[in-house]
């Protein structure tokens, strides 16, 4: 009896003895390893396969100096637990790099961009060495990266490989047809931050930018402006030279922009790439088919301030405009006459050339322009396609229809300056006011007599013809 309670006494004094030095031990291991361990304080003494012998006690215990002595040696391992920090040598950098590339990255060490493919990381550093080591060999140009050779060979072999669905042409790189395909798809992929304004090519919305920066970094040779793009140094430079910088072959006209020059050359060519997918009209400028379409969707985007009307392009808008201000900006050189519109003025000279290339399919009478041809093809057709809304009658053109709206409005918007006579058409004072000039435009080429109005000239020639 005695016996026994005497080794249950020894156990338990053996076990508070070990309970002592865990606890002491923890407390010195927790304040040695708390910042370079980052592994559990306790680890098994044994494999799960292995069998242990020891008591739980004597096992615990083992743990505890195997966690001291694994303290030691991360202590002595880690380079970053020394005050001391030295930089890495040439070698370790090396390594460094290695191990970063084994991770799938190549690291730039002039910009330190990274790269996932080795020969895109090749290709970068061409940027900051300037090696160029592809030569054309037709012209001796340099290139940094192949790809650039290929589309700069094609231009001595004139190969055009990229063809536009829309319209057809072909373009030397893909990217030259993706921008181009813009025109016809309306995208505008690149934004201003500043101000929302869209555009088709990057090109254009950088020298956008530069209106809200204010940077003009294309400066004139010749005078020393600065310009904000390269476009509008080439406009100003045409100042000092006297002929812009793209000349039409054909006709010798010169351009400040390729783009217009391009615009120009179908006026030669014919070419129509811009078609209207309702009607399959054609266009040979994009913003007349963009125009075209509003047509059928009834969209008019652009009002005038004076009137109220709404137009369906803003080109259209300002010719109505000048109307109220009464600006002609166009100007006969034969005789001096002003037109609002570069049409009119177009179809005005034809009278002093003669020129009449516009011919009816039905009795053969020429015109100067297409609009009259359209409107006189209507006397043998009968169309009548414009109506009046108060007594219902038809007329062949808007024209006539607003002349005949004056009679049940009674208005006379046409005051001769001489006297004072007001007149519901124009062409009614321009013959009124003969009467004050004494002008006499239409000569008879037969008997040398003149006239002041185009009837009574008719009239007069009819006595020659029945001679």
């Amino acid at each position: 009896m005695h016996s026994s309670t005497k080794i249950k006494l020894e156990s338990s004094s053996i076990k508070e003895e070990q309970t002592k030095i865990i606890r002491s031990t923890n407390e010195s291991a927790d304040s040695e390893c708390s910042s370079n361990s980052t592994e559990p304080l306790f680890i098994k003494c044994h494999s799960d396969d292995e069998v242990c012998n020891d008591s739980e006690d004597s096992c615990e215990l083992q743990n505890v100096l195997q966690s001291n002595s694994d303290c030691v040696k991360q202590e002595t391992s880690h380079p970053e637990a020394s005050p001391q920090l030295k930089s890495p040598s040439k070698s370790e950098q090396s390594e460094h790099e290695e191990a970063n590339t084994e991770d799938g990255l190549f690291p730039c060490m002039e910009c330190g961009k990274l790269f996932y493919d080795k020969s895109k990381y090749l290709t970068h550093q061409r940027t900051h060495t300037g090696k160029k080591p592809f030569a054309c060999s037709e012209c001796g140009k340099c290139f940094s990266i192949s790809s650039h050779l290929l589309s700069h060979k094609r231009i001595h072999t004139g190969e055009r490989p990229f063809l536009c669905s829309y319209c057809r042409k072909r373009f030397i790189t893909k990217s030259d047809l993706v921008k181009h395909q813009r025109i016809h798809t309306g995208e505008k992929p690149f934004a201003c931050s500043e101000c929302g304004k869209r555009f088709a090519n990057s090109s254009n919305l950088i020298a956008h930018q530069n209106v809200h920066t204010k940077e003009k970094p294309f400066s004139c040779t010749e005078c020393n402006q600065c310009f904000a793009s390269n476009l509008e140094l080439i406009k100003h430079q045409s100042i000092h030279t006297g002929v812009g910088a793209f000349t039409c072959n054909d006709c010798g006209k010169d351009f400040t922009c390729r783009s217009r020059l391009v615009t120009h050359q179908r006026s030669h060519t014919g070419e129509k790439p811009f078609s209207c997918p309702e009607c399959g009209k054609s266009f040979a400028i994009s913003a007349h088919l963009l125009a075209h379409e509003r047509i059928h969707t009834g969209e008019r985007p652009f009002g005038c301030s004076a009137c109220g009307k709404w137009f369906t392009s803003k080109s259209d808008l300002v010719k109505h405009q000048r109307i109220h201000t009464g600006e002609k900006p166009y100007e006969c050189h034969e005789c001096g006459k002003c037109f609002r519109s570069n049409s009119y003025l177009v179809t005005h000279q034809k009278v002093h050339t003669g020129e009449k290339p516009f011919a009816c399919a039905h009795c053969g009478k020429c015109f100067s322009a297409n609009f009259p041809l359209i409107i006189h093809q209507r006397i043998h057709t009968g169309e009548k396609p414009f109506s009046c809304s108060v007594c219902s009658k038809n007329f062949s053109s808007n024209g006539n229809l607003a002349k005949h709206m004056r009679i049940h409005n009674e208005t006379k918007p046409y005051v001769c300056s001489d006297c004072g006579k007001c007149f519901a058409i124009k062409s009614y004072l321009v013959t009124h006011q003969r009467t004050h000039t004494g002008e006499k435009p239409f000569l008879c080429a037969y008997c040398g007599k003149c006239f002041a109005n185009s009837s009574n000239f008719v009239m007069h020639q009819r006595i020659h013809q029945n001679k």
